[in-house]
């Protein structure tokens, strides 16, 4: 293997201070496993959801934006929009 595709995982060490109660029922949900790798995990998903839901914001916010300049129409208008389009 060539050493330029050989990448090492950059670790960091993080203290989280969470209640006993949580601790303990974490302990007992992933007993067994390596509790550093449940942990990366747990905080990937956390990211990912977060960034998700970031991004559902600002898609909102775009939809809500373009809605202000898009042509006004009544409702007679819509109804009558919907009508032409059915078979």
């Amino acid at each position: 293997m060539k050493i330029s595709t050989i990448q090492e995982a950059m670790m960091a060490t993080v203290n989280f201070s969470v209640p006993d109660d949580v601790k303990d029922a974490f302990n007992e949900a992933y007993k067994g496993q390596n509790k550093s790798a449940v942990i990366a995990d747990l905080m990937r998903e956390a990211v990912e959801r977060a960034q998700r839901k970031q991004r559902s914001h600002k898609a909102i916010a775009r939809i809500l934006e373009r809605r202000k300049h898009a042509p006004a129409m009544t409702d007679e208008e819509l109804q009558t929009a919907r009508e032409e389009g059915r078979p």
